[in-house]
């Protein structure tokens, strides 16, 4: 054992979650119960390609459906609801959900860690509840959270943020009373040791483990038994922290959480129809593209490479590209979306059945200097960087469809549709 507990700090952290939180919302709105309701959120209904964003319980344990299940692969059944999304009364009870959270715990002591999940941290307002044990104090966020939204939750409680995440993912939502489970120290051997799978395990993909593998590693035991200098030497930090991981040491404190920027910046989309026409692609590829100059630019960012990713139909016997190029560091519109249009040029394969589009920009710089290309017109640079960023005023405050190019008002566009969603729903 390389780690000593009584030298880690202690504390009472909880990591709630909003069991199959879509569908429960629509339940909710729809006066059903979350737990009982045969319900699936479907994101492109009206088309076999539409996609399962969320799905209740019963919905999973009767049909055995999951996220990005697709229409055409969900069983019949008579009392399934196929409810199209709402992101925005979503967004609505999750902000209730942190309000009532935030009635009995500070903001500091809160973290968003998506919109389903939130860590909260308990030792700081103990004393206001008679130093009532955290167990109590969970059941009684539970209950306020269910009496404000009707939304049923889950709940894993630990010694540090970690072992709350890892006793929520793997015991209070599965299999635990009350849908309460409490992972400590002591419990590290028995219970994070004893996570079958390693995928199961928070921060290891199939790709960690398939590298976890190639080194004779299995198991979370073997993982937390592994020689740390030798997983530093082969995989760098990340081995350190993944072998401090396994032995359930986590360090972080809620208040030291911050939101680092952004390495890397994408936007992707599943098409509801196979696409084969170059210039119907190209008008989406360009659509994207103009986002993602806009984000960077939201954020004071410019690259220096982007990446174009062309998911090919299940119909094809390829499965597609991915591909990447340098460029100049910028975060101007027409430059982005020539270099993207430059890598579709490049290798796809004309005739070919196009389902999937995703870009990306990384390698990103943080400043507001004009990156002037000698070749070309010096005040005419100067004006189009003005130009860019008055447009995105305007798309700020009016929505993105309000400046669209002509080509976004074709039938096959998708840029107007997914404006006046959220997150493409």
């Amino acid at each position: 054992m390389y780690f000593d507990y009584d030298l880690e700090p202690r504390s009472d952290y909880l990591c709630i979650d909003c069991r199959s939180f879509y569908a429960s919302c629509e339940a909710v709105m729809r006066g059903l119960d979350p737990l009982k309701a045969i319900l699936v959120v479907l994101s492109g209904g009206d088309r076999p390609g539409g996609l399962i964003l969320s799905a209740s319980p019963k919905a999973k344990e009767l049909l055995g459906v999951s996220n990005v299940t697709r229409r055409s692969e969900v069983p019949y059944h008579p009392d399934l609801i196929f409810a199209p999304p709402r992101m925005k009364e979503y967004i609505a009870i999750n902000l209730k959900i942190l309000d009532t959270i935030t009635t009995y715990v500070p903001p500091e002591d809160v973290h968003v860690y998506s919109i389903d999940e939130v860590f909260v941290k308990y030792d700081h307002v103990k004393h206001l509840y008679h130093e009532a044990k955290v167990t109590l104090f969970a059941k009684s966020i539970m209950l306020k959270i269910k009496e404000a939204t009707g939304i049923q939750t889950a709940i894993g409680i630990g010694d540090n943020m970690l072992l709350a995440k890892l006793a929520l993912d793997n015991e209070a939502k599965i299999m635990a009373p009350h849908f309460i489970s409490e992972w400590r120290y002591e419990d590290v051997k028995n219970k994070v040791w004893g996570i079958k799978k390693m995928t199961d395990f928070w921060g290891i993909s199939r790709r960690t483990e398939k590298r976890l593998n190639n080194r004779g590693i299995h198991t979370i035991a073997e993982l937390a038994n592994y020689d740390p200098h030798r997983l530093k030497d082969s995989m760098g930090i990340m081995g350190t922290q993944l072998h401090a991981h396994a032995n359930g040491i986590d360090r972080s404190q809620i208040h030291e959480i911050y939101q680092p920027k952004e390495k890397s910046l994408s936007n992707s989309q599943i098409l509801l129809k196979d696409y084969d026409d170059i210039r119907d692609i190209k008008v989406i590829i360009q659509e994207m593209g103009d986002l993602l100059a806009s984000r960077l630019r939201h954020i004071h960012a410019k690259t220096s490479r982007v990446s174009l990713f062309i998911g090919y139909s299940k119909i094809e016997s390829e499965t597609g590209f991915s591909r990447q190029i340098k460029i100049s560091e910028t975060n101007n519109t027409k430059t982005i979306v020539n270099s993207l249009i430059q890598i579709f040029n490049q290798h796809y394969h004309t005739g070919s059945y196009v389902r999937q589009i995703g870009v990306s920009a990384s390698n990103l710089s943080y400043h507001t200097n004009i990156q002037l290309d000698l070749f070309e017109d010096i005040e005419q640079q100067i004006k189009q960087e003005k130009l860019h960023f008055l447009k995105d005023k305007i798309r700020e405050k009016y929505g993105f469809h309000a400046l669209i190019h002509a080509s976004s008002l074709l039938e096959n566009a998708t840029a107007i549709s997914r404006s006046t969603k959220i997150g493409g729903h």
